[in-house]
Formats: C-alpha cells, structure tokens, sequence
C-alpha cells in the first residue's frame, strides 16, 4: 500500500480529499493534518509515509515552507502540491523544491485518481532499479503528466465545467440551475446541462423541493456531502 499524508486547513476539504484517496486501489489514507506544524508532526510519527498531498495555504505556515522543512529533516516522501494558489511563481517554486505535481483546486475525484494512478505507475517503474535507457528516463519525466480529468463529452467545455463544479463544491447549501446559472453567469440551460454531467458521473446528488403547488424544484449538493 502506498501510505499518504492529506494535508489542508479546512477540515471539510481534508476528508474529502482523503475520501477520494481511499477509493483508489493500492492506496491507504495514514493521517490528515491542518497545519504546517501537524504536518511535520505527523510525518516524524509515521516514518513509512509515501506522498504528502499538501494545500499550500496553511494558517501557521505555507506548503512550500512544509516541503523545505522536510528535507531539511531527512523526510523523503514525495509531495504532490493541492491547492487553490494559481500564481506562477508559486507553481515555479514548488517544481523548484521538488514536488512532483501541482493539482490546481478545484479539482474532481478523476482528476486526483488520474494523478495518484500515475504516481502509482511511477513507483513501479523506479522500483525496477537497474539502469534506464532515453526512453525509459523520458517515460519516468512524463509518468504524472497524464491528464487531470477525463475527456468531457462532445460539446462540454473544461472551463465551464470546472466553473459550475467550483460553485457547487463551494455551496452550503443545495443549488437549483437557476441559482447556478445566477451565481456564475452562465445561462440556466447551460447550468442544467452541467448538472445533470455531475450527477451522471456520480459527483453530485440531485434532490427534489416540494413547494405549494405544482412540480418539485431541481436541486443539486456536491456528492461529498451527502
């Protein structure tokens, strides 16, 4: 099994995350922190720990100050950056300190299986020892660059999925389409269509609200919360 570590500040998003871990065959949730400090606590209690999953915006301290720490101790286990920090220099930084990917939030369960997946072929192969010939080197560099999500259907654009995802991950409460529609500024019809993407690859829950009179209103909640 290979061991990870879920590191980010709020706890909601951590037990997601290490949800979405433990569904992925070969792999095994061994602790989850909120804090800087309680990562590295944690990664000197669990010295079998594999891959830090680790939010770069932490209330004590950031990520990359985390990735520094832990090879100023020894630690070796390899860090695959999640979080919402989109700015290059941060993205540069943490390739520089040597995370082996940076998985941009918000993100869906496919997107972090294609990534675990992959670091999981990447184990396999470097666990082959021996010498490495240019292709197998170049197969070794590329293993993570597999895609974050699966192809969308015909028609369904990346951008706006991630936009409707993103605000129904973000909402408390259960949405309607219009409110989807309202609150990213696509039309309503655009937003059902998304929904109704979401809840057919499981990632969100429609329910239904009965009012006065005539038919149930639509509503969707991110499948994690329910």
């Amino acid at each position: 099994m290979i061991e990870v570590l879920v590191v980010d500040d709020d706890i909601r998003v951590a037990r997601v995350n290490a949800a979405y871990v433990e569904k992925v065959p070969g792999f095994h949730v061994a602790g989850e922190a909120h804090s800087a400090g309680e990562a590295l606590r944690l990664l000197e209690a669990l010295p079998g720990l594999d891959l830090v999953l680790l939010d770069h915006c932490l209330p004590d301290e950031t990520g990359l100050a985390v990735v520094q720490e832990m090879r100023r101790r020894g630690h070796r286990a390899d860090v695959i950056m999640v979080t919402a920090a989109r700015d290059v220099s941060t993205v540069q930084a943490a390739m520089r300190q040597g995370a082996l990917h940076y998985l941009v939030k918000p993100f869906t369960f496919a997107g972090l299986r294609a990534k675990l997946e992959a670091y999981a072929r990447l184990r396999r192969t470097l666990d082959g020892g021996g010498e490495a010939e240019q292709a197998d080197v170049d197969r070794i560099f590329g293993a993570l660059s597999a895609p974050s999500e699966p192809g969308l259907p015909k028609g369904h654009s990346p951008a706006t999925a991630d936009l409707v995802r993103r605000c129904l991950m973000n909402a408390e409460v259960p949405l309607s389409a219009q409110e989807i529609a309202e609150r990213t500024g696509v039309s309503r019809q655009t937003a059902q269509r998304y929904l109704k993407l979401l809840e057919r690859t499981g990632r969100a829950r429609l329910t239904l609200r009965y009012g006065d009179a005539g038919r149930p209103e639509h509503r969707y909640v991110w499948a994690a919360r329910v």
